[in-house]
């Protein structure tokens, strides 16, 4: 018994010629079986210069054919090209083909669409079984306990993605990262491939999808300078950056959280990471969003979930500003009712404005140092919410704050990280640009902008005197 294996170019006129005469010869023949192997244009050379190097072969043509022995194993014996087997046809069963020019080629391009139809299907099949590769940087913290759930339930990257979990952190922390392994290992999430933990620095982020840096320097302004914590945010970001050009994907998404320095971290990776997408870098501002909108809601006496588009400009862990100009109330109880869409302008349901510009204000410390005592729930639904809008797109119409990096908007310098309102759509992240500014607004961002001009310039200064070689 004996099979005819047959490989060409998806678009080769002459190898649909004789892949169609092999299909009448199977058709009709007890003793004739065919094989197919069809290949795209451009992997086609590759293709045919190792199956002819592994077998010995001399061929340069498309298509080439072969006959393999079923019982008897070892390399195929070489028919040749098209020529080659319309003749073999010839001789041994009386057939010819018959096909006119027109015909190949018109089967050749359906024969394209086809093989790239396949490929696409196969692409997509194999993106469901393959993981999506997560690291997650200082894992030994707490919010690591609530992020991997949050993670792993489907909800983020959607009920069809597998995901595999990467902790990494430092050797004395190597226990409580076993501990979250085995925790998780026994939820039995069905969609959590695999977990594991890391403390080689030199391993991290291989095939990272997603890389989300919980990294904080514990301030005491009592010890040391912030210069000093400045240093070490930079430095940590100097050992991340190089390893994520590296080992992680090209397309790899980084996500800044954490109490300190959330733009600080994200602007060093992206000076120390050249080559990693700018886009794909962002930091959190979702924690200051979220108590934001529940202290006003608590004041109007609402539920939170119906005061949106609150924006939180500037330094995420640091100097920021959060501007209640474009905030909307949904389903707030007032004189005027109407369908689940219908809002009012949040401006306009506070009629106290001594509480809004004093007592809010003064009330935003207070937010501020609870943001910073969170240490799991908030921030873990903060990235989560965020990797959830990024992958499958934001509320329509919604103002979402996000770090990222300045292009001059708002009047913004370039090169910081600063948080502005974005929406997220298709995968990525727009600037929402037709927002008005008005002029106090436009005078707090210049002066947060010089706080984080000022940041970056003492992080580099910082790294440039502990390493005066590398600097020049």
């Amino acid at each position: 018994a004996a099979v005819a294996m047959f490989t060409g170019k998806a678009n080769c006129p002459y190898y649909a010629k004789a892949e169609l005469l092999a299909d009448y010869l199977q058709t009709n023949l007890t003793d004739f079986r065919v094989h197919k192997i069809t290949q795209h244009p451009d992997k086609w050379e590759q293709w045919l210069h190792g199956i002819c190097e592994t077998n010995g072969w001399e061929h340069r043509q498309c298509p080439i054919i072969w006959r393999e022995l079923l019982d008897r194993g070892g390399k195929g014996q070489l028919l040749g090209g098209l020529n080659d087997f319309l003749e073999y046809a010839q001789q041994y069963y009386g057939i010819t083909s018959m096909m006119l020019t027109e015909e190949m080629l018109n089967i050749a391009e359906e024969n394209l669409q086809a093989h790239l139809e396949i490929v696409k299907e196969d692409e997509e099949i194999k993106s469901l079984i393959k993981p999506m590769q997560i690291w997650i940087t200082s894992a030994s913290v707490p919010i690591c306990y609530h992020l991997i759930p949050l993670l792993a339930n489907g909800e983020v990257f959607g009920m069809t993605t597998e995901i595999s979990i990467h902790l990494l952190d430092t050797d004395q922390f190597k226990e409580i990262l076993h501990g979250i392994v085995m925790e998780a290992e026994d939820m039995a999430f069905p969609l959590l491939r695999g977990i594991s933990e890391h403390t080689k620095i030199d391993q991290a982020f291989i095939d990272a999808d997603i890389i989300i840096v919980l990294d904080d320097v514990l301030l005491n302004l009592e010890v040391q300078s912030c210069e000093n914590y400045i240093r070490e945010v930079s430095e940590i970001c100097q050992v991340y950056a190089p390893l994520i050009e590296k080992n992680a994907k090209r397309e790899v998404k980084v996500i800044s959280s954490g109490k300190t320095f959330a733009n600080l971290k994200a602007t060093m990776l992206r000076t120390y990471g050249p080559s990693i997408r700018p886009e794909n870098i962002i930091a959190i501002a979702t924690s200051w969003e979220s108590s934001a909108k529940a202290t006003l809601a608590r004041k109007l006496n609402m539920s939170t979930a119906g005061v949106k588009d609150v924006i939180v400009w500037g330094n995420i862990s640091g100097s920021n500003y959060i501007d209640l100009s474009h905030a909307k109330l949904y389903g707030y109880d007032c004189a005027i009712r109407g369908p689940p869409n219908f809002h009012r302008p949040l401006l306009n349901m506070i009629y106290d404005s001594e509480w809004l510009h004093s007592e809010f204000q003064s009330a935003r410390s207070t937010l501020g140092s609870r943001v910073s005592r969170c240490t799991a729930m908030l921030p873990a639904h903060a990235v989560a919410t965020v990797l959830r809008y990024w992958y499958h797109g934001s509320p329509s119409g919604e103002i979402i704050s996000v770090g990222i990096l300045s292009e001059g908007q708002f009047c913004i310098p370039e090169g910081i990280i600063f948080s502005m309102p974005v929406r997220f759509q298709n995968g990525n992240w727009k600037v929402m640009t037709e927002l008005e500014i008005n002029e106090t607004t436009q005078k707090v961002l210049e002066r947060l902008s010089h706080e984080l001009v000022q940041e970056k310039l003492v992080a580099l200064k910082e790294i440039n005197e502990m390493h005066p070689y590398e600097a020049e």
